[in-house]
């Protein structure tokens, strides 16, 4: 299964960058021990407009332009589930071996995933009540991809 997180606005060069590409290429090494193809990151230039509707609308479109058909959604959203990195690392595995071609993680910008995308998602995560930069949110959630690698391959990392 291919994994690709796909994101509203881009890294600048800094710590930021680094350490999502850190995880990222650690999980490229574990994953494909474990039947995953990789880990993109897809970047979205954030919509212009200036009413939130229109750039919901705007930055959706932008997103759906890159998703293939029968690929798994999971839209982070400060309303979804919270799970544990045990939980996180089930999930994934489980879609592995359902044969799921891809599974697509959905990063909105400032104002959110739109209502459609959200419903289109199999599930809805969050990573806690408080509202966290995209920036942040993206390296939680390569870190977390990660980690849920390392619970599955057996790998100390994880020591819960």
């Amino acid at each position: 299964m291919r994994l690709s997180v796909i994101a509203i606005g881009r890294l600048k060069q800094g710590p930021e960058r680094e350490l999502a590409e850190r995880y990222r290429e650690r999980f490229d090494e574990t994953g494909r021990k474990l039947g995953f193809r990789g880990l993109e990151v897809h970047e979205i230039a954030e919509s212009r407009a200036r009413d939130v509707p229109t750039r919901m609308a705007e930055e959706a479109a932008a997103m759906v332009a890159l998703v293939p058909e029968r690929a798994m959604l999971v839209a982070m959203d400060e309303r979804g589930q919270n799970l544990d990195s045990i939980g996180f690392a089930q999930k994934l595995a489980g879609w592995r071996d359902q044969s799921v071609p891809q599974t697509i993680f959905l990063i909105g910008g400032a104002d959110g995933l739109s209502p459609e995308l959200r419903r289109k998602a199999k599930l809805s995560v969050s990573f806690g009540a408080a509202t966290w930069p995209h920036q942040m949110l993206r390296v939680m959630l390569l870190e977390q991809i990660y980690r849920a690698a390392t619970i599955l391959a057996g790998h100390p990392y994880h020591r819960a």
